[in-house]
């Protein structure tokens, strides 16, 4: 279990729902029950963090524990490591996106929007 900053990214999360879900009731439509692809549109379609020196603070002293989760999650993943170690944007960047997999179901589960009707 990853625990560095998961209370902050899972409410992230729930905020993005929230939202999300705030739009399906004013007559958007989105469709919550794909769940890849909600977490898709939480952690990938956008910046949790912007700017090295907002990223570098965010990491603080946990910056090398956070590259080998990394490491270890995309050699596991993907055969290779990918991710720019150099970036710390890139490193905060994806270690949310790794963490996101591992909570978006419970903060799916916390805003309820599964009940949702998605269509208009």
């Amino acid at each position: 279990m990853l625990l560095f900053k998961r209370e902050e990214i899972k409410n992230h999360a729930i905020d993005w729902l929230d939202e999300t879900k705030a739009q399906a009731a004013d007559g958007h439509t989105y469709d919550f029950t794909e769940v890849n692809d909600v977490h898709n549109d939480i952690f990938n379609n956008d910046y949790y963090i912007i700017g090295t020196h907002e990223a570098k603070f965010w990491l603080g002293h946990m910056a090398f524990d956070v590259i080998n989760i990394i490491k270890e999650y995309e050699q596991d993943n993907f055969g290779e490591v990918n991710t720019d170690f150099s970036q710390p944007e890139h490193v905060v960047n994806m270690y949310v996106y790794i963490v996101g997999e591992e909570i978006i179901r419970e903060a799916m589960e916390e805003t309820s929007v599964l009940d949702v009707e998605v269509t208009a």
